[in-house]
């Protein structure tokens, strides 16, 4: 078993396919140029989804001491925190403290075919889990007193979490997106411990299959709603649609009654998600389906339309339609729009954060930043960086460009960026979950920002800040069922959502 175990390894790693345990040659794309799916107007090649797959994974290497990613000139790039267990996210407060939630995905879920068991394999190579792992599921403060780039203080606010990812603060209290529910702590500011129980806000669709386990939040400019990202059970719903209820999708939480409806579907793995200061329109990432080859389908950049869908299942980057999907859904290809912005296929890109406000050099001043986890089913590696998209007039403007590279060299990954975020003084954080460590990209020449801003960019009052669409708020609902994810909005969310009642004490 060991024997082939590192034959596994081997063909990943030299880029051949796998099926099962077997070993074949594929055709891999390598000719594409994957320059062209970035921008609006994605180059699509036809599918090639044999059933032998391409694949290839990085080994993980960690970083060596002194070593870092690389940057531009005008940039510097500096350790900000280390020794951490999968940090995924990044949020700063008002006060410019800065939360890092470090998670594992969650154990036990069902594998019920060969694919499903590959795929745990995979995972596991593609994060460098080997030997005993460090606790994780903690969301960590830390503190730079004097706003010299350096963390002064360190300490774990909450312990034992189940699988949490996203964050959001308002009100003296902090929400935690664990991959199950969206909880609520009493929190204030400056405080260095977390004693008090949560309230569950709202259940999430959670396991026993959770194939997409990241829930990711952000908080709507007017402070009254939670967003919630909740990825889909599949790639293609080969676990029926049944186990899509509810996923797929964006959820529009009441920030006071825990009450919920589906904002926009059809996204078949939403993260990074967060408001542009400037306009107040919800933008987010979205990881898109896999099987149809090396070059399809583009992951992509995208503003969220109140009761709009994207697609999934049954099409792709609007009406492309996935023949693999049964039954077929004209009707639903129909109504399905294409997203603002490609960023190339399998980069696997997972957090997003503007630009705007932050201390960094002008040519970065104004756009979003993009952490691209990387690829493993491809033969020639894409992502593995957090690149930068200019935006003008609230939309993207240009080209995609390379900011922090060097976490991949031959077949070795230093480690791998995820969430992305601006820091109390104005300079970009990337949480790196499998490098463990937090890095901070600051200008060159050490300017900062006057005073921190916090990610949560809470403007009460402003009801022109809210997404369009949105004003007056659609009906907010509680039933326990919900309709097919066909159904776009207002959709009734699953699982007793806005119950309001209490969760089983965690440990701290």
């Amino acid at each position: 078993m060991a024997r082939h175990a590192r034959s596994l390894r081997a063909a990943a790693r030299s880029g051949c396919c796998l099926l099962v345990l077997a070993l074949a040659a594929c055709n891999d794309g390598s000719d594409f140029d994957t320059s062209q799916q970035i921008g609006p107007n994605p180059v699509l090649p036809e599918p090639n989804g044999p059933l032998l797959q391409d694949l290839k994974v990085a080994t993980i290497v960690g970083w060596r001491d002194g070593q870092t990613p690389k940057v531009p000139a005008s940039l510097k790039i500096t350790a900000y925190a280390k020794d951490l267990s999968n940090p995924r996210t990044v949020h700063t407060l008002p006060n410019g403290d800065v939360l890092v939630v470090q998670a594992r995905g969650p154990s036990g879920e069902p594998k019920v075919r060969p694919k499903d068991i590959i795929r745990g394999w995979i995972m596991s190579i593609a994060h460098g889990d080997t030997g005993t792992p460090k606790p994780s599921n903690i969301v960590t403060l830390l503190r730079d007193s004097d706003r010299d780039g350096q963390v002064d203080e360190r300490h774990d606010l909450l312990r034992d979490l189940h699988s949490p990812f996203g964050l959001a603060w308002a009100d003296d209290t902090l929400y935690v997106a664990a991959t199950d529910a969206i909880l609520a702590y009493p929190y204030a500011l400056g405080a260095n411990a977390i004693t008090a129980q949560p309230r569950v806000l709202t259940p999430l669709p959670g396991g026993p299959i959770n194939h997409h386990w990241t829930k990711d939040l952000a908080l709507s400019p007017d402070g009254r709603f939670l967003y919630a990202s909740v990825g889909s059970n599949s790639n293609i719903t080969e676990n029926g649609l049944e186990a899509e209820k509810g996923r797929a999708a964006i959820w529009q939480v009441d920030r006071q009654t825990g009450a919920a409806r589906v904002l926009a579907s059809g996204l078949r793995n939403p993260n990074g998600l967060m408001f542009h200061p400037q306009t107040g329109v919800l933008w987010a990432v979205i990881n898109e389906r896999d099987e149809l080859g090396p070059n399809l389908v583009p992951d992509y950049l995208t503003s969220v339309q109140d009761s709009a869908f994207y697609g999934w299942p049954w099409s792709y980057y609007g009406n492309h339609v996935d023949v693999r999907v049964h039954p077929p859904r004209p009707d639903m290809v129909e109504r399905a729009i294409a997203p603002d912005y490609a960023l190339s296929s399998h980069v696997a890109a997972l957090g997003m954060t503007f630009s705007t406000g932050s201390a960094l050099p002008p040519e970065f001043a104004n756009g979003a930043f993009v952490g691209e986890h990387g690829s493993w089913n491809r033969t020639a590696y894409n992502g593995y960086k957090v690149v930068y998209v200019p935006f003008e007039n609230g939309r993207p403007s240009g080209k995609a460009q390379d900011v922090v590279t060097g976490f991949i060299e031959g077949d070795d990954a230093h480690g791998r960026p995820v969430g992305v975020g601006i820091d109390g003084t104005g300079a970009l954080l990337v949480a790196d979950d499998a490098g463990n460590r937090v890095w901070r990209v600051a200008a060159a020449d050490g300017r900062v920002s006057p005073g921190p801003v916090g990610t949560d960019q809470v403007a009460p009052g402003r009801a022109d800040l809210a997404p369009a669409g949105q004003q007056p708020a659609p009906p907010m609902h509680r039933a326990s069922l919900t309709p097919s994810p066909t159904e776009v909005a207002p959709a009734v969310l699953p699982y007793g959502a806005g119950s309001g009642e209490k969760s089983p004490p965690p440990s701290h």
